[in-house]
């Protein structure tokens, strides 16, 4: 099932399920407990990113390839780092640069994007793909000058400004990906192709790091966890390429869709 979040002409915000005629039937319950779909039509006037985030959990050098442009090592554990749930931005809203903590490179990152479904805890390897309510398309926005040197050694600075977490445009169940890690995923800026490979690359794979990340460690429900990028970052090319005002980025994952956002100037 395909679910997105949207808000109606009255401001009120739900889920539905998206049909394949581009309608939407309306989701009641809890997403997370019981819920169904019922028969009324959704009215969606406001498309928003398909979940507010408990938490956000991300992962760096993921991709064997991407290690190797940034010249990095191949980690021995994942490499985990945050973002604040609220910087979480719609689909078709702007990823706004930086000007009072000012940025001048704010790169792109396509990601597969991993929502826990139920209270997790030192799950195993084997079970970890039960507890995944679903998948969808995240751009984990950095700021590379805040990242690299502005953050005192750690990346969270440079991660976590406002809108640096498109996500969206559907959330797709867990059933319908049996194999997170076998998906076409590239980034499309200004209409070129920037990244283009496949979640096969994973260093860590999508079980892996939910073994992981629950070690000794409660996931909540909501729990977002971004699982790393592909190499053909705006960083790692020559000459370097981050996006400025007036740009239009894409993220695009097979059997989820394409997430599109503006990019803008901070007021």
């Amino acid at each position: 099932m395909k679910i997105i979040r949207y808000a109606d002409s009255q401001g009120n915000i739900a889920h539905a399920s998206q049909q394949e005629d581009g309608t939407a039937r309306v989701i009641e319950g809890d997403l997370f407990g019981e819920h169904r779909v019922t028969e009324r039509k959704a009215e969606v006037v406001k498309l928003l990113a398909p979940i507010q985030p408990f938490a956000i959990i991300c992962i760096g050098l993921n991709y064997k390839r991407h290690a190797e442009e940034t010249k990095a090592a191949i980690p021995q554990h994942p490499v985990v780092f945050m973002k604040l749930p609220n910087v979480v931005q719609h689909p078709g809203e702007p990823i706004l640069l930086p000007t009072h903590l000012k940025s001048d490179k704010v790169d792109y990152e396509c990601e597969l994007a991993v929502i826990i479904g139920k209270t997790a805890k030192n799950v195993s390897r084997a079970d970890a793909l039960k507890y995944v309510l679903g998948y969808t398309c995240a751009n984990d926005v950095s700021a590379r000058d805040w990242q690299k040197s502005g953050g005192g050694g750690q990346w969270c600075r440079g991660k976590s400004f406002d809108t640096f977490c498109p996500l969206g445009p559907v959330l797709v169940t867990a059933d319908e990906i049996p194999n997170p890690n076998s998906l076409a995923i590239k980034t499309v800026l200004n209409g070129e192709t920037m990244q283009d490979w496949n979640t096969n690359d994973m260093i860590f794979d999508v079980p892996t790091l939910i073994e992981f990340l629950s070690g000794s460690t409660t996931l909540m429900p909501g729990t977002v966890i971004l699982t790393g990028t592909p190499h053909g970052v705006g960083m790692a090319r020559t000459p370097t390429v981050f996006m400025k005002d007036g740009d239009v980025v894409s993220v695009e994952i097979e059997k989820i869709g394409t997430l599109m956002n503006p990019v803008s100037n901070e007021a």
